[in-house]
């Protein structure tokens, strides 16, 4: 079995380019109306199912995105599932049947499905996979034999040497000839069998060490040799294999796009963003598959994470809102071993409980996803920035976001190209009006956004536009309150929805822009009530905030927005 430098390794599939005459696949792109993807990260296949009925539909999702669903090397860690034992569908996440449920839920729920598919090398060591098969380094009974890996029997050591990189062995995973007939007329039958369950896409995992016209090849051979198709292409300055190589396949990840993010919203300014995207040197933009953060990048430090609170949130804003590449937002869970795979082996029984972060369904993120829907084919208009870390622009007559990444509030009359009318900000979900001169007049708070769009003309969840992921009625709590490693911010009061006052039953606040912890609870209007805020720590002892109970009213129209901080 390998060693757990693989994690590491699986990150750094680096990219010169080269021409190619293999034969050229149909091609198909995501369609532009719905282009973002939820990455499910080791969520299992039930799991998966639950959240596109109850949120990614919704929502508003074009693709969802489920780890490698074939039989892998057992194990607690997450990089198992990159150890492909067989192509028989089986591993903690669920069976074949399972599977195909999800995939049937997703596809009623207007979600297409995208697999994460491992076919550049297969496990290394011995044993007996996810289900059941026995294996050896080089010998898969029944599928693999020795005589069909690559004759490079030791691990990759010179990403500026093609053949290095393509034929000789990721971290000790034994290599696939994927030159070969048999093996490619393999791998097109197994991923022929996840497209006859419904299967729509699939992200290509370690994309760079095949080489394109091996892909190309194993495409063309499939049942639709014109299925959506992105590729991990990491690309490096002085390298051999390039992303540019791999645009007759499909999509490539665009992995700088992430990795400036970091850098703009962690150490420089946000108006640097003016241009963004094939400016900046980065692939075209009908080809770019892109993405704040995910599995690898969070864990090796190159791009952002949870732990970077409002700067992680604030760029998912901004990347729904930017017309460039199609959008992957990860949805995973919390970890301190960068090593350790998801909770209860995958089961997300609730968001926000066991670790699991739920990126998808935060609302500054999901309300986001019917923002950019709406925006899709209108281009930047009225950008505006104070020449630092607060910025605005529009997308047409179709949308507009302001977004303040500073530490202080941001008060400004703003300049659309909206028409007139009332609009909800589907990041507070409170009421703004754009006058006839297409300006409106709205303070944001220090690291928050301001989203409008046409498709959300009110927030009470009227006949004028859906209420853009906001709770139509109900309570916003937003408190300030810092915390130590293991401890968590909770809710209760003296409503049954807020618990009536048992710690047991309070409600875990979210902490995406730490230190301000969120959540939105449903309540009717003309609701009064009383709360008040509490810590827990990883055993669930429990401080209370000091000072007397709290207490608020919900409006007769809709949402009451709380901004508070803890009282020590």
């Amino acid at each position: 079995m390998a060693s757990k430098t693989v994690a590491a390794a699986l990150a750094v599939l680096a990219g010169a380019a080269a021409a190619v005459t293999a034969p050229t696949p149909a091609q198909a792109s995501a369609p532009g109306g719905k282009d973002v993807t939820a990455v499910m990260f080791e969520w299992n296949f039930a799991s998966v199912a639950r959240a596109c009925t109850d949120e990614l539909g919704p929502d508003g999702y074009g693709y969802v995105q489920v780890s490698p669903p074939n039989e892998h090397i057992q194990g607690s860690t997450w990089w198992t599932a990159y150890q492909p034992v067989s192509y028989r569908i089986g591993t903690k996440l669920g069976d074949r049947a399972a599977f195909r449920k999800m995939v049937d839920t997703c596809h009623a729920a207007g979600v297409k499905v995208v697999a994460d598919a491992v076919v550049n090398h297969m496990a290394n060591g011995s044993g007996t996979g996810t289900a059941g098969s026995s294996f050896t380094k080089y010998d898969y009974p029944g599928l693999y034999s020795a005589a069909d890996m690559d004759d490079c029997t030791s691990t990759v050591t010179d990403y500026a040497d093609r053949w290095n990189v393509q034929h000789c062995e990721l971290v000790g995973l034994p290599d696939l000839d994927t030159s070969e007939e048999y093996v490619r007329k393999t791998i097109a039958g197994y991923l022929d069998d996840l497209l006859s369950l419904g299967v729509d896409g699939f992200r290509i995992d370690a994309a760079k060490h095949i080489a394109e016209d091996d892909l190309a090849n194993i495409k063309s051979r499939l049942t639709d040799p014109g299925v959506y198709w992105k590729q991990e292409t990491i690309g490096a300055a002085g390298e051999a294999v390039q992303p540019s190589e791999y645009y007759n396949t499909g999509d490539v990840q665009e992995f700088h796009y992430a990795y400036d993010l970091k850098r703009v919203f962690g150490s420089e300014k946000l108006a640097e963003l003016k241009n963004f995207g094939e400016a900046w040197g980065y692939v075209p933009s009908g080809k770019a598959s892109v993405f704040v953060t995910n599995h690898d990048t969070e864990r090796n430090g190159t791009t952002l994470t949870y732990k970077n609170g409002a700067a992680y949130t604030l760029a998912h804003v901004f990347m729904l809102a930017w017309p460039y590449g199609s959008p992957d937002v990860h949805s995973g869970y919390e970890f301190t071993d960068n090593d350790a795979a998801g909770p209860d082996n995958g089961q997300v029984s609730a968001c926000y409980t066991d670790g699991w972060k739920c990126q998808h369904a935060w609302r500054e993120i999901a309300s986001m996803v019917k923002f950019r829907n709406t925006a899709a084919g209108s281009a930047v208009t009225n950008w505006w920035d104070d020449g630092g870390n607060q910025i605005a622009f529009g997308r047409g007559d179709k949308a507009y976001v302001a977004i303040n990444h500073e530490g202080a509030s941001l008060t400004r009359t703003f300049q659309t190209s909206l028409p007139a009318g009332d609009y909800c900000d589907v990041q507070s979900g409170k009421g703004v009006t754009v006058n006839s001169a297409g300006r409106f007049t709205a303070t944001l708070g220090a690291d928050t956004a301001l989203a409008l769009h046409v498709g959300a003309r009110t927030c009470g969840g009227g006949t004028g536009g859906d209420s853009g992921g906001s709770t139509a009625t109900g309570a916003s709590f937003n408190v300030n309150a810092t915390t130590q490693w293991g401890q968590n911010i909770y809710v209760t009061g003296d409503n049954a929805a807020l618990g009536g006052w048992n710690t047991g039953a309070a409600l875990k606040l979210d902490p995406a822009s730490y230190p301000v912890w969120k959540l939105t609870v449903s309540l009717p209007a003309g609701t009064s009530f009383a709360y008040k805020y509490l810590r827990k720590d990883a055993n669930g002892n429990v401080t209370w905030e000091s000072g007397a109970n709290r207490t608020a009213t919900v409006g007769s129209g809709g949402l009451v927005t709380l901004n508070d901080t803890w009282r020590d």
